[in-house]
């Protein structure tokens, strides 16, 4: 049988509501009735409700992370930090999957069920509305790779997918190539509307010729695969932008089954720099996404959100780096 917070309280000689507020976090007590009712309940096996103590404190500690990318392996590096960093902290993360369902409102309904004190919407594939419902409903919410907007209304932590976009144009004026060609993940998501614009102003600013331009599916190798052989009717093609590692893989294969050499005749450029991007299969160079310090921060944010419900929404760019592999020709120096 469970010890009881009755039998604690007995053996150690003081009321019932004094082993509650010993195990309380914040709560007052005296040092010397915590010493009793410590050694109390370490002599009786004693281990408190997490149940009882959210009724007590009306907080369950639970965080809900939503998401529906957890195909791509990027998104299991951003699981493990996110879950590890809550329990640090001493939340319990509740996973959501959206599975293709993206109607706020029975999430919303869901998570309200289980009494979260905050969530975290961690995708760039939904609109902002969606993070927009749990505030609307008083819950509160981080917007985890979600859209930079200057007048946001919830917390946003993540990128300038425009300027990502923008620097993969850059990278390659500097590799010398003229015919470029973009891969973008799904066509709906933020983070992919973003980067085709940056990408899209910036090769036009520097007189490069996007000659195609297409979209994933979803963000998988298959996706990639099958994205790049429609591409690939464009026979004029020197290098290719893909707006993820694993669909940049499936694409870097397709033009190796089409019999052409990866940088000799074209090149790649993907994006995060997940950890397969290193393998000498693919030797990818990548924009790496500072997924460890969106996450930190994304953390941060909503514990200190559960304290402070009513902080003014704050957005947290981090800037993102070119990481040099074998997949792009080397910089071109001749100033051609």
């Amino acid at each position: 049988m469970a010890v009881t917070l009755k039998e604690v309280a007995e053996r150690a000689g003081v009321s019932r509501s004094a082993v509650s507020r010993t195990f309380t976090d914040g709560a007052s007590v005296s040092a010397k009735t915590r010493e009793k009712v410590e050694k109390a309940a370490k002599a009786l096996g004693y281990k408190p409700s997490l149940i009882a103590r959210s009724l007590a404190t009306n907080r369950t500690k639970l965080i809900g992370l939503v998401a529906n990318n957890f195909q791509n392996p990027a998104f299991l590096d951003v699981f493990d930090l996110f879950t590890s960093e809550l329990q640090k902290r001493g939340f319990r993360p509740l996973l959501v999957n959206l599975s293709g369902d993206t109607s706020p409102k029975k999430f919303v309904e869901l998570l309200r069920q289980y009494s979260v004190d905050g969530v975290i919407v961690a995708t760039s594939t939904l609109p902002t509305s969606f993070a927009n419902a749990f505030q609307t409903a008083g819950i509160p919410v981080i917007h985890t790779f979600g859209k930079y907007q200057a007048n946001a209304n919830v917390h946003v932590v993540g990128i300038d997918n425009e300027h990502c976009g923008s620097m993969a144009a850059r990278t390659f004026k500097e590799r010398g190539y003229r015919k470029v060609a973009l891969l973008g993940g799904p066509e709906s998501a933020t983070s992919t509307k973003d980067r085709v614009v940056g990408f899209l102003r910036t090769a036009k600013e520097l007189e490069l010729d996007v000659v195609a331009k297409g979209f994933a599916e979803n963000y998988t190798y298959k996706a990639g695969r099958e994205a790049m052989s429609e591409l690939l009717a464009d026979a004029s093609i020197e290098a290719v932008f893909c707006g993820d590692d694993l669909i940049c893989m499936g694409a870097m294969d397709a033009v190796r089954a089409a019999g052409k050499k990866i940088p000799e005749e074209i090149g790649f450029l993907g994006f995060n720099d997940i950890a397969m991007a290193g393998w000498d299969a693919y030797s990818l160079t990548t924009i790496r996404q500072p997924i460890r310090d969106i996450i930190m921060s994304s953390v941060e944010l909503v514990v200190g959100m559960v304290e402070n419900p009513d902080r003014s929404p704050e957005i947290r760019l981090f800037p993102c780096t070119i990481v040099d592999r074998g997949s792009l020709k080397p910089v071109d120096r001749s100033g051609n």
